[in-house]
């Protein structure tokens, strides 16, 4: 296997890779020591959403801490189930006209069943995302400790537990390192010895307490489902394929292949590698690894799979992890740690954050969490926001997957809703933060996955739509699936490639580089066709519509999703059409008739309607006070506002005030995820006040689990993610050609400093604000650079010097 998707691109590698970061990565002033930032714990996990995540983007642990079993879960980023699958419908393209005909005729529910029958997926469900297992280690005599402390160190990406039984001082430390791209686990006894056997235990569905997978289980989407994080006493039996063997004297070699799901058969084969080193005695026995009379013992841990590409399994896993393995045991502890360290710090400490005194918090994270409605507690919302950035920086790097629902971290084989990439916000909100948190790099996996689904989605486009151009709809997995899955209540949504789209222009925005804007540019464009293609005159005259689609998930009446133009159908391509167009003139594309088109098209989108509550109405005909579910969980016709900003407090106050009708319809509370999004859009229109209620909502105990997870429940990083973009954005917005400056600043936060902030146009920020007011501003960026600053509705231009600053102080 080639080391194409595993060797991660740094310096020289990663600017060829992805054009632009490395000029950021030179632009950006790397900051200082980061005070406070660490989730504390007085007691071991006992649960999944108790332990610790580290993780390089690739490979992740969850630590549990645990005295005298410790555990470490572990994921692979490319262990899904199933193969290289085409799932797209060959009755799709022949049903396409009558289903169109019966939406036009008002005849949804009939349209919905032919959708069922002819234009689903086949399967109509897809690939979920595995574990690779769990690491164990029984320990001989350790029993009840004191003076227990567990943490995880956001500055240095460690995670620790300490403590002491007897007269010994007991200490483990766990990291996942992207130099060496191994876990490495450190553990040490002081004043005495270590006596433990180590063993692999493959990763069984049970541990959810389902019997089997479900294809996506979109009907619970709207209740907020309890799940069972608790470990499972039931031991599967191991798979034929499974085989845990000997790999030298103190090596153990687990080599395993993937699950077959909806009658994809497994394709994948995976390794994990275990080393151990150290004083005492280490051997192997059987399938385990013995340690005795040890007082400092280093496990490294590799894992691979035979993944390439979407199309390709051909890889070696066990001469990856092979190679990554012995690479990394032939460092020092110490080099193996320095080196995680500064790599890791070369991105974090980018950016700081403090929101309130400078006195640290040392109460244990648990406890703030359960008290976090009930008492004021500034700094963790800041801690919140470190907590997305170490995640995302944890999740998704140059080289690896993107960032899945569950991020990199999952326990079983039958997650919730697979734990793949849905694209109808959850994957889009995994990246929300990705250019305001100064994480540039963190997009890449994304755009490497867009352009997959710009092959795959063009299949797509083709066979289903007689279309050019290419298409994802609201799910995608590992093989890059594009078809519509689950039902038409669901999937039968066109935008979701569209919407990925946003992310990647999102980059550019930020960071101007015309490199960067000719990659991407053909999956604008490819984008934009399939809908020139695709739209329809609406039935009653009102402008070229998508159909058939849906309002994400949303039903209009009961039991009917399907229609004609919604909403934010009609906001999503009004971007992508201006994008397409703006790189279109600035790359100077004589294509001038695609041009011409394109701009034709784009004004005959309907515009956004006021529904006679004074409400944004989500789709074309106000039906929006009728609709089944009042406070529906998503916001889709919001999207004009956040992450958009085509609705806007400057240019659009009209429809400003009727999106505020609808979020107050919709209600402040939430799943996870839908609590954050709502969080952003009062953030994006100046709220302030409600936004912080809101967020003290985001941070108490009903949606963030003890070790920050968000809760949907269950566990979705993306509420992770868009809480930390909303908690950014009201500091610092970047919108409409301006820089908007302490634009939501509730009451509760008087002072703090935000540094390192990224805006539109290459630009970054220091703030410092106390008594409510700004106090200093700084902006760096190119010598010369003019730039629209509004704080407290006063515009000012600021121009930047011959060293690419400029520094307001005020009073």
């Amino acid at each position: 296997m080639t080391t194409t998707r595993r060797s991660f691109m740094v310096s020289a590698g990663l600017a060829s890779a992805f054009p632009g970061l490395a000029r950021a990565a030179v632009q950006a002033t790397t900051r200082g020591r980061q005070e406070h930032l660490a989730l504390r714990y007085e007691q071991a996990a006992g649960t999944w959403v108790e332990a610790l995540p580290v993780g390089n983007g690739r490979i992740g642990a969850m630590c549990f801490g645990r005295i005298a079993q410790e555990r470490l879960q572990l994921n692979e980023d490319t262990l899904f189930a199933g193969g290289p699958y085409s799932p797209n419908n060959s009755a799709a393209l022949a049903a396409l006209p009558p289903v169109r005909a019966l939406v036009a005729s008002g005849h949804f529910a009939d349209a919905a069943e032919l959708i069922e029958r002819s234009m689903m997926g086949i399967p109509k469900t897809q690939m979920p995302y595995g574990a690779a297992g769990d690491l164990l280690l029984k320990f001989t005599g350790l029993g009840a400790a004191t003076a227990y402390r567990r943490w995880l160190d956001l500055d240095t990406a460690i995670c620790s537990t300490r403590f002491r039984h007897g007269k010994v001082q007991y200490k483990r430390e766990v990291f996942a390192s992207v130099p060496d791209q191994v876990i490495v686990m450190r553990l040490s006894a002081t004043g005495g010895m270590m006596n433990f056997d180590l063993t692999y235990r493959h990763p069984s569905d049970a541990i959810y307490g389902l019997s089997d997978y479900s294809g996506g289980n979109q009907a619970n989407r709207s209740a907020a489902v309890p799940w069972d994080y608790r470990e499972s006493s039931h031991t599967e039996k191991r798979p034929k394929s499974l085989s845990v063997r000997a790999d030298g004297e103190r090596a153990l070699l687990v080599e395993g292949s993937n699950i077959a799901v909806a009658g994809i058969p497994p394709a994948l084969r995976y390794a994990v590698g275990i080393r151990a080193d150290g004083d005492g005695t280490i051997v192997v026995r059987g399938d385990g690894i013995e340690v005795r009379g040890a007082s400092n013992v280093t496990l490294i841990i590799s894992a691979a799979t035979s993944y390439i590409k979407y199309d390709d399994v051909s890889g070696d896993p066990v001469g990856i992890a092979r190679k990554h393995g012995e690479a990394a045991a032939s460092k020092s502890y110490s080099r193996l740690r320095s080196d995680h360290v500064a790599a890791h710090q070369a991105l974090f400490r980018r950016l700081s954050l403090r929101i309130g005194p400078t006195v640290a918090d040392e109460r244990p994270t648990n406890q703030r969490i359960a008290e976090a409605e009930q008492h004021a507690d500034p700094s963790l919302a800041a801690l919140y926001v470190q907590y997305g950035r170490y995640l995302l920086l944890s999740s998704s790097r140059p080289g690896s997957q993107p960032a899945n629902l569950q991020g990199l971290w999952n326990e079983g084989n039958n997650p919730p809703w697979g734990s793949k990439y849905t694209i109808n916000i959850n994957t889009q909100m995994n990246y929300w933060p990705a250019e305001s948190a100064n994480l540039g790099e963190c997009v890449e996996p994304l755009l490497r996955m867009v352009e997959d689904l710009s092959v795959t989605g063009a299949i797509t486009a083709r066979q289903s739509y007689g279309a050019r151009g290419w298409v994802a709809h609201h799910n995608t997995d590992l093989w890059r699936a594009a078809a519509p899955i689950d039902g038409a209540l669901w999937g039968m949504w066109p935008c979701g490639g569209a919407w990925l789209c946003k992310a990647l222009w999102d980059h550019y925005d930020y960071l101007p580089d015309p490199a960067y804007l000719r990659r991407i540019y053909p999956l604008l464009k490819g984008a934009a066709l399939f809908f020139m293609d695709t739209m329809v005159e609406d039935a009653q005259g009102r402008g070229l519509v998508t159909s058939p689609s849906i309002s994400p998930e949303n039903e209009h009446h009961k039991g009917v999703a399907t229609c004609a133009g919604p909403a934010m159908d009609r906001q999503i391509i009004r971007d992508l059409f201006t994008w397409t167009l703006q790189a279109h003139q600035i790359l100077d594309d004589h294509d001038a008739a695609f041009a011409a088109d394109l701009r034709a098209i784009r004004a005959r989108v309907p515009a956004d309607r006021i529904g006679a509550q004074g409400q944004l109405q989500e789709w074309l005909d106000d039906w929006d006070a009728g609709a089944p579910e009042q406070q529906h969980r998503h916001v889709s016709h919001l999207y004009g506002v956040y992450p958009s900003e085509q609705i806007n407090v400057r240019d659009t106050p009209e429809l400003i005030a009727a999106a505020k009708v609808t979020l107050n319809t919709r209600g402040d509370k939430s799943t996870g995820w839908a609590t954050a999004w709502r969080l952003a859009l009062w953030t994006r229109m100046g709220e302030g006040e409600r936004a912080y209620t809101i967020l003290q909502g985001l941070l108490g105990p009903e949606r963030t689990y003890p070790n920050m997870f968000d809760a949907h429940p269950p566990f979705q990083i993306d509420g992770n993610f868009g809480g930390t973009a909303a908690i950014l954005e009201m500091l610092v917005q970047s919108w409409g050609g301006e820089i908007h400056v302490l634009a939501a600043l509730p009451k509760a936060w008087p002072e703090g400093a935000l540094h390192g902030v990224r805006a539109r146009g290459g630009v970054e920020l220091d703030v410092d604000w106390s008594r409510s007011k700004l106090k200093r501003l700084q902006l760096r960026g190119k010598a010369g650079q003019i730039i629209k600053v509004r704080y407290k509705q006063r515009l000012t231009e600021m121009t930047l010097d011959a060293h690419g600053k400029a520094t307001m102080t005020f009073n």
